[in-house]
């Protein structure tokens, strides 16, 4: 029965693999949970689903696959054989109990009285649900509780746990928001042994004290550093305001991951002049020349910006809203794209949104096609290039 289900997994592409499967079997087996659907539920998410991200498509295939089932003996009966459990549970019985049950007529007409019970049981369930569901009415016939009568707040069966899908963020809070975006910024990364020898090399330290006949020799050795470094140009007021949160994220995360990184605000385009403090941006501004002649080639030249704006503020001279610039900021982003090999531009608006918007088009074309969405896979994505 778990491999039919595991293959139900499958084909909504949850990527499991055989190892959680003898995970998931293995802890039935140690009977973790019995008896339990909702403790099924949770115990094969933990086993199967090694990502949040999964956790929708993981809830479909186990509502698909078990749809109707309420407990989980036929799984066990699948698992654990009947003569097994009879055995288990008059082990457990006293000798009162267990002659008490040899009164009754032995364990098989207990059991048959048990089944007889749990039928009476449901056929009067069933019997209330539809008294219940003729008393609901339409709330305009006399006699009957329609909605807004006595009969409001009708009892409905609890939905299942898996069922509950809600389309929310697993966590509000800025500190998941930023962890995520570090997982994905690791993929840029090249890693080296620079600097002062302060870590201690333990295979070398072994090896050299073997070779000295057991005299300890302890080496050192620079400590491993991720070397990648980033230009970061961050875009600023305006429609950007809508999406300072994430950005924020980024920001945050940035600074961790990365120990060679400068960055730098621009507003809705770049242009001749850049800054690294928005409360003095117009009184010490930076020339985006010096830039450009300062950060060797091997940076990573990374934009962060909605790249909406009028397309004039792109194409022309005095196109800017806020100065005016001799050269119009194609020009600024064409000499970027000659002085560094490996340029991005992360775009925090929806992608499907991106082609009702000129100048976001334009902006593709003048980074050559390599615009990411500011989302995890978008990240990962532009990561992936920047470290090939």
């Amino acid at each position: 029965m778990l491999i039919n289900f595991f293959l139900t997994l499958r084909k909504y592409k949850v990527p499991v693999t055989i190892r959680e499967l003898l995970d998931l079997i293995d802890a039935m087996r140690h009977r973790v949970v019995y008896s339990s659907i909702d403790d099924f539920y949770l115990l094969s998410r933990t086993c199967m689903c090694k990502d949040e991200k999964h956790y929708d498509k993981f809830d479909r295939a186990f509502g698909a696959y078990f749809k109707g089932l309420e407990d989980l003996h036929g799984l066990l009966e699948s698992l654990i054989p009947d003569e097994w459990l009879r055995r288990e549970f008059e082990r457990a019985l006293t000798p009162e109990e267990l002659e008490k049950i040899q009164s009754l007529g032995g364990l098989e007409k207990l059991i048959e009285a048990f089944q007889q019970a749990r039928e009476e049981e449901e056929r009067r369930a069933r019997e209330g649900e539809e008294g219940e569901e003729g008393e609901e009415g339409d709330g305009d016939r006399p006699g009957q509780r329609g909605p807004g009568g006595p009969g409001r707040g009708k009892k409905k069966k609890a939905r299942k746990v898996w069922d509950q899908r809600q389309y929310k963020n697993l966590d509000d809070s800025v500190e998941l928001g930023t962890r995520n975006i570090k997982m994905a910024l690791r993929r840029l990364r090249k890693f080296a042994r620079t600097g002062r020898e302060e870590e201690l090399d333990m295979d070398n330290t072994i090896r050299s004290t073997a070779h000295n006949g057991g005299m300890l020799d302890i080496k050192m050795r620079p400590e491993r550093k991720n070397t990648v470094k980033v230009l970061l140009f961050l875009d600023i007021g305006g429609s950007m305001d809508a999406h300072v949160k994430v950005c924020e994220e980024l920001f945050s995360a940035t600074r961790t991951e990365f120990k060679h990184m400068e960055s730098f605000y621009f507003h809705n385009f770049i242009y001749e002049s850049v800054w690294k403090d928005n409360r003095r941006r117009m009184n010490e501004r930076l020339p985006t020349w010096g830039i450009l002649n300062k950060y060797a080639r091997d940076y990573k030249c990374v934009f962060v910006g909605d790249a909406t704006m009028a397309p004039y503020e792109i194409t022309h001279s005095g196109g800017s809203v806020e100065h005016w610039n001799e050269e119009p900021g194609a020009t600024w982003m064409e000499r970027f794209t000659e002085a560094y090999d490996k340029m991005v531009w992360i775009n925090p608006t929806p992608q499907e949104t991106w082609e009702y918007s000129t100048s976001v088009g334009m902006t593709q074309e003048l980074v050559d096609g390599r615009m990411f969405p500011l989302t995890i896979r978008g990240l990962e994505e532009g990561m992936n290039y920047l470290s090939k």
